[in-house]
């Protein structure tokens, strides 16, 4: 399960569960729930304040988890969906915030990170990468409309049509990531960068982030079914 820790005026979320330095940190119902209730932590501070994601380990996140998604068939629209509301939650969220990508950051891992107002990613090792074409499995209206809007159409065309791996200075050069840090100064450059906005914490911050994602936070919105979500036979 994700953790909130706080270090002056950022709070820090990790991804991983406490004490452990070798998951993936897919995103179970119950890990979204917890997510949220983090969220709802935060939200309830007063004061300036920002907010930085990590993880521990190799990785970021690995997004969906398809160990329950393979148990819960019938339940795979709703669990989407519910994974589309972290990507509304922090697109909108009435704080600065900053990911710091330590490690891996896959699918729906690599869009939480994508979520987020700016992005340091790790400089030796880990990779931001969407290789949902490379599993056989379709984007979502509401990740297509994300991914678009935020990394820009050709960016986009190269990230979902290839599957690239993207290392630090590569994701810097097509502006999936702000800026890159070694490994033991990831979160602390993270830190840094977001305290440095946590003055910006307005009631018209998150006005501001409504108009600007607009059409991904619509895109989010649109329910899916099986007509938008269609699996190629084959």
């Amino acid at each position: 399960m994700p953790n909130l820790e706080r270090s002056g005026d950022v709070f820090v979320l990790s991804l991983s569960t406490e004490g452990q330095t070798d998951g993936d940190n897919r995103f179970h119902p119950d890990w979204v729930d917890e997510f949220h209730s983090l969220l709802d932590e935060v939200e309830r501070s007063e004061g300036p304040a920002a907010l930085v994601t990590t993880a521990e380990g190799k990785f970021y996140s690995n997004g969906l988890d398809i160990d329950w998604v393979f148990a819960n068939p019938a339940q795979l629209h709703g669990y989407l969906d519910r994974v589309h509301t972290m990507f509304t939650r922090l697109l909108t969220f009435p704080l600065p915030t900053v990911a710091a990508i330590n490690g891996h950051a896959f699918g729906a891992g690599a869009m939480l990170a994508t979520s987020h107002d700016f992005r340091v990613m790790r400089a030796d090792r880990g990779f931001y990468c969407l290789p949902e074409v490379h599993l056989g499995m379709p984007f979502t209206v509401g990740m297509n409309a994300l991914i678009t809007e935020r990394l820009g159409s050709q960016v986009a065309v190269k990230a979902m049509t290839t599957g690239y791996r993207y290392p630090a200075e590569e994701a810097i050069a097509a502006r999936i990531v702000d800026t890159k840090a070694e490994a033991d100064a990831v979160l602390s450059t993270a830190v840094e960068q977001a305290a440095a906005l946590a003055s910006n914490r307005k009631p018209n911050l998150p006005v501001i982030k409504r108009a600007l994602h607009a059409r991904a936070l619509e895109g989010l919105a649109t329910p899916t079914t099986p007509e938008n979500l269609a699996f190629a036979a084959g």
